[in-house]
């Protein structure tokens, strides 16, 4: 069975698709302008720390920047000094101060998790604040070398920010991304980010003081790992499993640290050779795999660790000790502190997909029909993020450590459903491309049945009328039929003859 699990995992990384080669451009420019910070702050004078403090605020700049357009990119990316240096300076400030710098570290965790409401841009800044009090006590910064850790962080920035807005712009050449989905909207404790700050908050707090009386030097690792675990998560099933590839992650990583981190013994050459390759783990596989991502965080930080001259089998034994500390925190909390049920979630992520799958029908129907306005390509766009969003919701329900096998299979089946009107909508799509194609009058009706479906999936209705229609030569026609066909078998998985959903609350 382990065996086979390590097979998946492989699999999941290296045979995952990668249209156009995102993710491979994405990991091989994160190598380059991180590799091109740490250059630059050597040469600056700077030390082994601030070329350390560099490398990670250029990882940061290359990795958690999404805004849609190049230029929200650029803005972001400008403004992560402006919310990093202060806080790194708190962190510096507060070190000799442990009660204080225990509460401030945990607002800045509640506050970084809150400023996700503000989208990709809020994101972004809320991670980089949090990595930045983190990454001050991995270096134990101290007021008196602020300054070297503030110079790293900003030419580190402008090297990365170099690479991506200029040496290599491949975003440039790409339409436009949609907006990223964001999470269930609401007021108050009704709204999902707030509720997930005050449980990051809490689980934070559990980390932060179990983890202490664990180690008094390396308590931190704790705290980071719920953070970590909470980012781009939104329900209690997503933390859950989450956590688990978290710790499944860092135990593997453990393993490598030993057989091949320890030996080196800090050795400058292949200890670098050995980060870029974690680098480019890092970047490459985060799309596709949490677990593999993982793996490549550990083993990088055990490689930095050996540079600075840290590095034994006892701190590996004591960082996975930390690792499980901090995923029982995000446990704990997702389990008792103001939970987001897996069904609140999915079903919202769901019911979006569907009304993406008719905003495409229509728009393609439109350009068939001669609209010169219409775009279903880029309805297109936004119909595989939602879908990407769907199956990280749905994911706690598929894992093999679910028990409930009824939900675990029905769960398959939206999602194959799914996936069947995807296709179909793609086709669909690529027949309105073709200026050749033509309007026929039953693509209207067609559409009109499709409009209706959705209606009655996401009204919750048990069942979806559907009359088979004969089969039909006309490209444009057959999609729309296959798609009337998969909406129609979606209304058994989503809905039990009682009307009951997917998951359960």
């Amino acid at each position: 069975m382990a065996v086979e699990g390590g097979k998946q995992l492989l699999k999941r990384v290296f045979v995952a698709p990668d249209p156009g080669r995102i993710r491979l451009r994405f990991a091989a420019r994160a190598v380059v302008g991180i590799g091109l910070a740490v250059a630059v702050c050597g040469l600056a004078g700077l030390s082994l720390v601030g070329a350390v403090t560099g490398g990670l605020a250029a990882l940061l700049a290359l990795f958690t920047v999404t805004d849609p357009t190049v230029r929200g990119q650029a803005v972001t990316t400008a403004l992560l000094p402006a919310v990093g240096l202060p806080v790194l300076a708190a962190a510096a400030g507060l070190h000799d101060h442990p009660v204080a710098r225990d509460l401030t570290f945990l607002a800045v965790t509640g506050a970084g998790v809150y400023a996700r409401r503000w989208g990709p841009r809020g994101h972004s800044l809320g991670v980089f604040a949090f990595m930045m009090f983190f990454a001050a006590q991995f270096l134990h910064a101290t007021t008196d070398r602020l300054p070297e850790h503030c110079a790293a962080v900003v030419l580190s920035v402008l090297v990365a920010s170099a690479v991506r807005f200029g040496l290599w712009c491949y975003e440039a050449q790409l339409p436009p991304a949609p907006p990223a989905p964001a999470p269930p909207a609401g007021t108050g404790l009704a709204r999902v980010t707030t509720r997930q700050a005050v449980q990051a908050t809490a689980g934070a707090g559990f980390a932060l003081v179990v983890g202490q009386l664990v180690s008094g030097q390396r308590w931190y690792w704790a705290v980071g790992a719920t953070w970590w675990i909470f980012v781009n998560t939104v329900s209690r099933g997503e933390t859950l499993v989450r956590g688990f590839r978290r710790v499944l992650g860092t135990v593997i990583g453990i393993g490598l640290g030993l057989l091949i981190a320890v030996p080196l013994h800090g050795a400058s050459a292949p200890t670098a050779a050995l980060l870029a390759a974690c680098v480019f783990g890092i970047f490459y596989s985060a799309a596709v795999s949490y677990t593999w991502m993982m793996l490549s965080v550990t083993l990088l930080a055990e490689l930095l660790y050996g540079l600075l001259g840290v590095l034994s089998p006892g701190l590996l034994a004591l960082r996975l000790a930390e690792t499980g500390i901090g995923a029982l925190g995000a446990v704990l909390a997702v389990l008792f502190v103001l939970p987001v049920t897996t069904h609140a979630v999915t079903d919202v992520w769901i019911q979006r997909a569907l009304r993406c799958v008719h905003a495409c029908t229509a728009e393609a129907a439109a350009r068939l029909a001669g609209s010169p306005g219409a775009d279903p390509a880029r309805r297109i766009a936004e119909l595989e993020h939602l879908l990407g969003r769907v199956r990280l919701s749905v994911a706690p329900l598929v894992h093999p450590l679910n028990p409930m096998s009824g939900r675990k299979r029905r769960a398959r089946q939206v999602l194959a459903l799914l996936d069947d009107c995807a296709r179909e909508t793609r086709g669909l799509v690529a027949v309105a491309a073709d200026p050749e194609a033509s309007h026929d009058t039953r693509l209207t009706a067609a559409c009109r049945r499709v409009e209706a479906a959705v209606e009655a999936l996401t009204g919750g209705a048990a069942h979806v009328r559907h009359t088979p229609e004969p089969p039909t030569t006309e490209p444009a026609l057959a999609h729309l039929h296959g798609l009337e066909r998969a909406l129609a078998d979606l209304a058994t998985p989503l809905r039990t003859p009682s009307g009951s959903p997917l998951v359960g609350a």
